[in-house]
């Protein structure tokens, strides 16, 4: 599973998915109403480093975060 996290003004809990890559992530997330808007303005971190490449691949225990610009994404 990887845990998901959300920064500042995006008001949505962590979650645990069960995902292989950022693309998938992307399209979960653009389900949900309250996290939408801010995907195309934040950036994504991976335990860390941020990344844009959506087909990067993500292992169990890995730690995403959404950075809205107001958090530094």
């Amino acid at each position: 599973m990887v845990c998901v996290e959300f920064l500042g003004p995006i008001k949505e809990e962590s979650m645990h998915l069960d995902i292989c890559d950022l693309h998938g992530l992307r399209a979960i997330l653009q389900e949900k109403e309250s996290v939408r808007p801010w995907l195309a303005m934040s950036a994504i971190s991976v335990n860390d480093v941020l990344v844009e490449d959506l087909h990067t691949p993500l292992r169990d225990g890995d730690r995403v975060m959404v950075l809205p610009p107001v958090c530094g994404g």
